[in-house]
């Protein structure tokens, strides 16, 4: 995408140079060379002198190319996003039609329709994205798609994040701008709109948008934990960042490279893809950025969608320039590449005449064409709507409810990736109101969620479900109390929620502070650097867990048989340990431990007025014992594999002397330890090929993944489309139709690469 003459990021031309030839003075009618302001930005001082100005300056005809392709890309991306991100893939598991379920909409009211009526909003949704991509019926198809996509995001808030948030913000931005004036079946119908001019709003929204993502990301990771590399250190240990690696251990490549460059790029992003002189520096920088990002996490079209953003800041004629370049036999089926556009009435045109008084002639004036109110709502939305998107990410002093550690709704804050989250323990007790029987509920129940966890008005929500939905099992007028500790930004494991508190009958608003979350144990957060050191002093068999708690609360805790040699040492902070089974306690002061037996209960109390810190020391002896074992057997079959193995193999030993592709000596294997060794061994072996795979490859499974996938979606919408319009077939075949559409590829089964990193321990992240 080349950039040429002035900056135009904010403002441009209609994609002629407008600046005179060198060496040519201006003619009678034509306007001076431009300002050095009006170079770097495209517009002139008298431009913000008044409102009538102003508004002419945002309704300057532009060339509508670039909205076009960037339109038809947002359609293509949106339409593959309904079918995975959004869930058309995997509705059925998603909307459980009669079952006792959970959920969190963002208003209580909002609830989910029927499956068959929910694959209709889907459907609905995924015909918008294609009228979007086409620029067929565009107006409709921008409808259809917002009003789908926005009540499916206030369904679910655990499914919210910036980038949801952010595809929402651009369809109903898409909806009021004149997207398609170029490259669109609309044109095609209405010859009158066919390649005409757009206001320059449309492209001033857009890059306004585009530029507060990137910079207000930076802005939030001015944050200590990120400035200091806390956030986000597990990064480092991704297989992309081994470049750096080479050159930088892997803790500076987690500070410089991970939060250090992460920090750069998004406070600087927004004005390298401004300026004409560091646009194309931008492109390569941000192109990478987004391409790693695609591998390092799972956020669906997002890396692609602001890849496709990037030439908005482009000069507006870039896809006519682009597209010159293609044969001639070809330009039938592609964009238009004639740069002459039609006149718009939703743009101002403004005329530069001159005067004259005898021999003397005046300077020139702009004479502009009459404002109408069409245009006048066009700078009025333009100033409204960036002044508000400004304004969201810091509006949390309004919306207390939601704080909980990070400010406000995580959905709209483009604080993205500040915070990374760890839980230790889950806790979910109930007391019958009328018998007073005290039980516990499996972590998740009647949900399909995790992140009510780690907020207030979820957890909220939850309780509220599990009060109404206990009494179906005899258990009256609930009490639900919850017990969660979390770890944010490698801290001390510490509780969020007050465990004393009935959460189902606990006030909760969203304009108020949330009374029962318990405070962030900000004054702790120095121990880290200590963390650190206590960790890189251990062997690779011992774990450490490290806990804080509040005065007056106690831990109780269950150690598994599994973890042999476990013990309590203090750090800071008074705690009594109370071993049940002994019923005895013990007092521990800073630097003095305990060991607390295996296969039993025990209670900590934090006995002093400040908040007590601690950790739990301990070995998996029975996952050591294993891998011992496992050591003597990948001895024994490399010596016998290699001939030097003189002793006979004992019956249940013998499977080790088979090939590693033999799945039958795996099954015969009598020894369960044999029988779990070879099974490792293969799915090692799995790993290796998956991750040693070429391109090709990699993406004939990438491809074959996203058919079955999407094929499902398809097949279950046309179902749906079918009992919705005839009604419910035989169950006998309903079950089929369904095994049909369930129909997977030989190597998209059963989520097999997510199966071979939980055999191996750890694979990439």
């Amino acid at each position: 995408m080349e950039s040429r003459g002035a900056a135009g990021a904010l403002v441009g031309s209609d994609g002629e140079d407008q600046t005179p030839k060198r060496g040519t003075a201006p003619g009678p009618d034509q306007p001076g060379p431009p300002s050095r302001m009006e170079r770097l930005f495209g517009f002139r001082v008298e431009d913000l002198a008044s409102w009538s100005s102003l508004v002419a300056l945002l309704n300057r005809p532009t060339d509508p190319a670039s909205l076009g392709i960037f339109r038809c890309l947002f359609g293509l991306l949106m339409a593959i996003d309904v079918t995975q991100e959004r869930g058309l893939s995997h509705l059925d598991y998603k909307y459980l039609d009669g079952a006792p379920v959970c959920r969190f909409p963002l208003f209580n009211f909002l609830q989910p329709l029927p499956l068959d009526w929910m694959y209709l909003v889907y459907l609905v949704m995924f015909l918008g994205t294609l009228g979007i991509m086409l620029g067929c019926f565009y107006r409709l198809s921008c409808l259809m798609f917002i009003s789908t996509y926005w009540y499916i995001f206030f369904l679910d808030k655990t499914a919210w994040n910036n980038h949801s948030y952010l595809y929402g913000l651009i369809g109903f931005q898409l909806t009021l701008m004149d997207g398609n004036r170029y490259w669109s079946l609309d044109g095609l119908r209405r010859p009158s709109i066919r390649n005409a001019h757009v206001p320059l709003w449309n492209y001033t929204v857009l890059r306004a948008q585009i530029f507060i993502v990137y910079f207000i990301a930076g802005v939030k990771k001015l944050d200590a934990d990120w400035m200091e590399g806390y956030s986000m250190s597990y990064l480092a240990h991704h297989w992309l960042f081994d470049p750096f690696k080479l050159l930088l251990p892997v803790e500076l490549v987690s500070l410089l490279v991970v939060h250090g460059g992460g920090l750069i790029l998004d406070l600087t992003a927004g004005y390298l893809l401004f300026f004409d002189a560091t646009r194309p520096y931008a492109f390569v920088f941000v192109s990478y950025f987004h391409c790693m990002n695609s591998q390092l996490f799972s956020i669906g079209m997002f890396a692609y969608t602001m890849l496709a953003t990037s030439p908005l800041f482009c000069y507006p004629d870039w896809p006519r320039r682009f597209f010159a370049h293609f044969p001639a036999f070809l330009r039938a089926v592609l964009p238009l590449t004639s740069a002459d556009c039609q006149p718009s009435t939703s743009c101002v045109y403004t005329d530069v005449q001159s005067s004259r008084a005898g021999p003397q002639q005046t300077p020139s004036v702009a004479k502009t064409s009459r404002l109408r109110l069409k245009h006048k709502l066009g700078a009025i939305f333009t100033i409204i709507y960036i002044t508000e998107q400004l304004f969201l990410p810091y509006s949390h002093f309004i919306t207390q409810g939601y704080n909980n550690w990070t400010n406000g709704l995580y959905g709209y804050s483009w604080d993205m990736m500040v915070h990374s989250r760890s839980h230790q323990h889950v806790k979910i007790t109930y007391r019958d109101g009328k018998t007073g029987e005290i039980g516990y509920l499996n972590p998740g129940v009647f949900t399909q969620s995790r992140r009510w966890k780690d907020h207030g008005d979820m957890l909220k929500q939850y309780a509220t479900c599990l009060h109404q939905l206990l009494p179906r099992y005899n258990i009256t007028d609930p009490e639900i109390y919850f017990d969660i500790w979390v770890s944010i930004n490698e801290r001390f494991q510490q509780r969020i929620f007050d465990p004393r508190v009935d959460v189902g009958k606990a006030d909760w608003s969203p304009f108020q502070p949330n009374t029962w979350l318990m405070p962030l144990l900000v004054d702790l957060s120095p121990w880290r650097t200590k963390f650190q050191e206590i960790e890189g002093s251990l062997d690779n068999q011992t774990e450490i867990v490290f806990i804080a708690d509040f005065p007056g609360l106690h831990l109780e805790n269950f150690v598994s048989e599994d973890l042999g040699n476990t013990s309590i040492q203090v750090l800071q902070g008074s705690v009594s340990v109370e071993v049940v089974e002994e019923k005895k306690n013990y007092t521990l002061q800073p630097g003095e431990q305990i060991k607390v037996p295996a296969g039993a209960y025990h209670k900590v109390y934090t006995v002093s007025e400040d908040p007590s810190c601690y950790m739990y020391v301990y070995v998996n002896t029975t996952e050591a014992v294993l891998q011992e074992k496992f050591s003597k057997l990948s001895e024994l079959q490399e010596r016998v594999r290699n001939g030097t193995e003189t002793e006979p193999l004992p019956p249940e030993l013998q499977p080790l002397a088979a090939p590693d592709d033999d799945g039958a000596a795996e099954a015969s294997a009598t020894d369960p330890v044999v029988q779990l060794f070879l099974k490792r061994q293969r799915r090692m072996k799995e790993v290796r090929r998956h991750r040693e795979a070429g391109v090709l490859e990699r993406l004939e499974r990438f491809a074959v993944k996203k058919y079955y996938t999407i094929r499902r979606g398809f097949l279950m919408t046309a179902i749906a489309m079918r009992n919705l319009a005839v009604g419910l077939p035989p169950l006998e075949q309903l079950t089929k139709e369904v095994a049909f559409a369930n129909m997977k590829g030989p190597q998209t089964d059963g989520h097999q690469d997510e199966r071979l990193r939980d055999e191996v321990g750890h694979g990439e992240l």
